[in-house]
């Protein structure tokens, strides 16, 4: 078993010049770091060379897996930064062992897709950020948009003759969130970028999406024959949840827990 990292020490010296240079030129900043602590505490507790090797490789590992994840969570580009620690499952009208089955991301591993459905403020996007933030702790690739930010993304790439590397980008990710479906009219352009990435995503990547509107509904607000054909690949292979209620934010307001009163 690795021992645990050492606490670090003032007392520990700082490792040689020359061991310092190749460390930097190898690339290994989080070896590097815990190098002068694990050092000392291996000296003093006469730990095996083996298992000096073992734990600086380790805190590369964790170091670099960490930073891969700060990465993603930015590249994500998320709205709000709501996870699963914030989230109140027993607020939700999603059933819990339907959120307990979504949080095992077994699905994403299935390239299934989610559609969530239901009136604004029950907790759609809270969820599905929740479980993309998760799906990032979990060492995959999380790519976020609203349907408004996809046509832009995809309408510059059309500009520039990129369409194709562009919607091959995004489907790089393990699972591409289309938010807030439905809130505003959706042209041409909307719809075609959003049958695009629904397209090239079939049963090869996982989609996440939120609307107010049930997908059997979305050709009342965007052209019925690319509505049509979008629906019916992201519900081939999907979980459709449809929530109910009040607004969670319009029940805060009115409890006195919005915005606090001017004195």
């Amino acid at each position: 078993m690795t021992r645990p990292t050492p606490t670090p020490t003032r007392s520990a010296p700082a490792l040689p010049d020359d061991l310092d240079k190749l460390l930097r030129r190898m690339r290994l900043p989080y070896l590097r770091a815990a190098a002068p602590d694990v050092i000392a505490t291996a000296k003093a507790q006469r730990w095996d060379p083996a298992e000096v090797l073992r734990v600086l490789i380790n805190e590369e590992v964790i170091g670099r897996d960490a930073a891969t994840r700060r990465m993603r969570r930015k590249t994500a580009n998320f709205p709000t930064g709501k996870t699963l620690a914030t989230w109140r499952p027993e607020d939700s009208s999603i059933p819990a062992a339907t959120q307990q089955a979504l949080t095992t991301l077994e699905w994403i591993g299935r390239a299934e897709n989610l559609a969530v459905a239901g009136p604004s403020g029950t907790g759609k996007s809270h969820f599905v950020e929740a479980l993309a933030h998760h799906a990032i702790e979990a060492d995959l690739r999380v790519a976020w948009f609203t349907l408004e930010t996809l046509t832009t993304t995809i309408s510059r790439a059309k500009a520039d003759g990129s369409t194709a590397r562009t919607v091959a980008r995004i489907c790089r990710s393990d699972l591409i969130v289309i938010d807030d479906i439905g809130m505003l009219p959706a042209g041409q352009d909307a719809a075609e970028a959003f049958y695009r990435i629904v397209d090239a995503a079939y049963e090869r990547r996982s989609i996440a999406v939120t609307s107010n509107i049930h997908p059997s509904g979305f050709d009342t607000f965007m052209p019925k024959t690319l509505a049509t054909a979008t629906v019916d690949r992201l519900l081939h292979h999907a979980h459709l949840i449809t929530t109910q209620g009040d607004s969670h934010r319009l029940q805060q307001a009115l409890a006195g827990k919005g915005v606090k009163a001017l004195t």
